[in-house]
């Protein structure tokens, strides 16, 4: 049957994947039949789990795009390869979200009993993980859905509180009062790595102590101060330290006292040690032995104040305070300042520093490991600077505070004494007795693990749970491709607990893409106008054309700029490729595949056989470099240049003799295109071969 003249992505794109799903095609193939336990070399890529929360956006459609080339290229060299899929929880992402939908109807957390939004947000994430699922196939996604995981799948659950005991058990975990990163809108804290420090216009406030002036951009904070310091350098301050100085409005009077974290050249040279409420003085007090005095609680609210200012707002407390201020005549001056304030990663609001009991891991031994690795090439980066930027990552992290104050994620394992007091760690079940004083009454802690705890632990999770022998065959993972603003947050943090789990990497190589901008370079965001959804692209273009548009023109590690032009460009190009495939198929019932090239004495067929295999083998070169859009412009060139307009043109005047190397040529140009355009590769190969071979996906790279 005759290919109709235009290839119509809608009719054939589900079908096609429909496919590949009854084939059995996205499983590792054995190489010996004869000895199936004997399996040839391994590919493996664990998919970074998207959300469940939300659709899939373009950023997603481009990591698959990347990772799918990279699959379907190592399947048609005869690697046993594997692409696992999976989707995230993204704790406080998701409750971030399902909160804002709550807001909509009026509601709000605290309207619910813990396990009754529990429920409410898993049937959330499951409704959006199907579907986020259904979308991944849309684009062509080869994963091998039989081994799906979820990272609250039972058992990555149990295998990430094993890993939280064992590290405890070692005395790696520890819960202390710390100084924390507390978002009041979020209700959680968070590690240092997610917080946004933000450049913003602000005021220093120059206030009379008696004794000495300090400045201070957070005047609502003076009840709280437990000491002013100076640098024991600072010749200004020398005859004052030991001395008393008195706080405005309240009049309590503290120490001056001496040390070298002070910044002479900052507003006065003298500092206002306020521990509960900023690191710095956190710090000082602890050298100081100083005591702390909390006054802003975990809504954002004052507290431990004058009557006048309990309950307010810190935005609030502070015009109020400074009003007073300037009432009392303790107000020296307003100086404008832009300054770096912290804020929270997702919410935006303003962090704040405030002192809680929570749990921490220690770092130092997890991050000499990975550097370890790192140097020994164990883990080798695509691109020399996002190895510079991991390693700096790791050389300068702090203890790792695991702790959030939701309910949206996997609850720690920690259970406390009634009697006693005591915390007890297990692998997940309650204790029967406490160690320490033999009663056998507990509470559990409330608090739920970081996800990029859990997550951290995702390559070796999930092919420990998968079965089939598939972390002996399949860990270390061979490729770990994701986006560069999540490499201190997931990337270094993989590698860590990956080396203390398992004794060994979790994947050999990381390859970094960059983010998907609009055509103008500007970041996609909804506020701008320019979001470019990538499933109505597909429904207009077809998934081919979108993910050669989210490859083409530039290397994997920088930013895209991504237009609809772009993709309906590459659309023309899917058009060709089925517009050739036609004429060559022209007056043909059915073409037999040929694994050789033909015999042919005329120098032009000579010539494009050369051109093909110096092609297929530059592209084989390009696509192990991760040089995908280089890869993508040979085929391009090829298929468009080389075979349509010059050598099919060639042809027409001696067609018969032509017609075998013509099949050829077509048969290994779409085998060299599948990995790029899986859709309308295996649509042409269904037409032109139908049941007389395998389907596309399952023939190999040319030779």
């Amino acid at each position: 049957m005759p290919m109709e003249k235009q290839y119509n992505h809608i009719k054939y794109e589900a079908g096609i994947y429909a496919l590949w799903e009854k084939a059995n095609a996205f499983a590792p193939q054995e190489v010996n039949k004869k000895n199936l336990k004997k399996s040839k070399k391994s590919f493996s890529i664990i998919m970074p789990p998207p959300n469940a929360n939300e659709d899939l956006h373009i950023g997603h459609a481009r990591f698959v795009a990347i990772e799918d080339i990279l699959i379907r290229h190592a399947r048609m060299k005869g690697l046993a390869t594997l692409w696992l899929p999976g989707a995230d929880h993204a704790g406080i992402e998701t409750q971030y979200v399902f909160e804002k939908k709550l807001k909509e109807q009026g509601k709000s957390r605290f309207d619910y009993e813990r396990e009754d939004l529990y429920k409410m947000l898993w049937d959330y994430v499951h409704k959006y993980k199907d579907s986020m699922y259904d979308q991944l196939k849309r684009l062509g996604a080869s994963c091998d859905w039989s081994r799906e995981k979820f990272t609250l799948d039972p058992e990555i659950i149990a295998i990430v509180k094993q890993t939280f005991k064992s590290l405890y058990d070692e005395g790696m975990v520890y819960r202390d009062e710390q100084l924390v990163n507390y978002c009041p809108n979020c209700g959680t804290s968070f590690s240092e790595l997610e917080i946004d420090y933000v450049e913003r216009d602000d005021l220093m406030y120059y206030l009379d102590y008696g004794t000495v002036t300090i400045a201070t951009t957070r005047p609502e904070t003076i009840f709280a101060d437990v000491a002013i310091a100076v640098n024991p350098q600072d010749s200004r301050y020398k005859k004052l330290i030991g001395k008393k100085a008195t706080i405005p409005l309240i009049n309590r009077q503290i120490p001056i006292i001496k040390d070298s974290a002070v910044d002479k050249k900052l507003g006065t040279g003298a500092l206002k040690v306020t521990p509960a409420h900023d690191p710095t003085d956190f710090e000082i007090r602890k050298r100081h032995n100083l005591p702390t005095v909390s006054v802003i609680d975990s809504e954002g609210k004052m507290i431990n104040t004058p009557p006048e200012y309990i309950g307010l707002r810190v935005a609030d407390a502070r015009r109020k305070v400074v009003s007073m201020l300037k009432d009392r005549g303790v107000l020296i001056k307003e100086v404008p300042i832009r300054h770096a304030v912290a804020t929270c990663y997702k919410c935006k609001n303003t962090i704040e520093p405030m002192i809680s009991k929570q749990w921490f891991i220690k770092v130092k031994p997890l991050t000499k490991d990975a550097l370890l690795a790192i140097r020994k090439k164990q883990v080798k980066f695509a691109k020399d600077k996002y190895k510079k930027i991991a390693v700096h990552w790791l050389k300068n992290l702090k203890d790792w505070n695991i702790s959030r104050q939701i309910v949206w994620g996997i609850q720690i394992p920690a259970w406390r004494c009634d009697q006693c007091m005591e915390w007890v760690v297990t692998a997940g079940e309650t204790p029967n007795k406490c160690p320490n004083c033999k009663a056998s009454s507990f509470t559990q802690e409330t608090d739920t693990f970081d996800t990029w705890f859990s997550s951290s632990q995702w390559p070796f999770a999930t092919l420990m749970t998968t079965g089939k022998n598939d972390f002996k065959r399949f860990y270390p993972t061979s490729v770990m491709e994701t986006a560069y603003d999540i490499l201190p947050f997931w990337v270094i943090r993989m590698i860590m607990l990956g080396l203390y789990k398992t004794k060994n990497v979790p994947f050999n190589n990381v390859l970094i893409h960059g983010l998907v901008r609009d055509k103008n370079g500007q970041k996609i965001s909804k506020s701008k106008g320019n979001v470019i959804n990538p499933l109505v692209m597909v429904d207009k273009y077809g998934a081919d054309a979108l993910r050669m548009g989210l490859i083409w023109g530039t290397l994997i590690e920088n930013d895209i700029s991504l237009s609809e032009e772009n993709i309906r460009g590459q659309r023309n190009f899917a058009n060709k490729l089925w517009n050739v495939a036609r004429f060559v198929s022209l007056n043909q019932s059915q073409l037999k595949a040929m694994s050789r090239a033909p015999r042919s004495q005329n120098k032009n067929d000579h010539a494009i056989i050369k051109k093909l295999r110096r092609t297929a083998k530059i592209i084989d070169k390009e696509i192990e470099n991760y040089r995908l859009n280089q890869a993508a412009e040979n085929l391009y060139n090829f298929i468009w240049k080389d075979f349509a307009n010059d050598y099919l043109e060639s042809t027409k005047s001696r067609r018969s003799k032509a017609q075998p190397t013509l099949e050829y040529i077509l048969s290994e140009s779409i085998k060299m295109a599948h990995p790029f355009m899986p859709f309308i590769t295996e649509a042409i190969w269904q037409n032109l071969y139908g049941n007389s071979q395998k389907p596309l996906i399952f023939q190999s790279w040319p030779k």
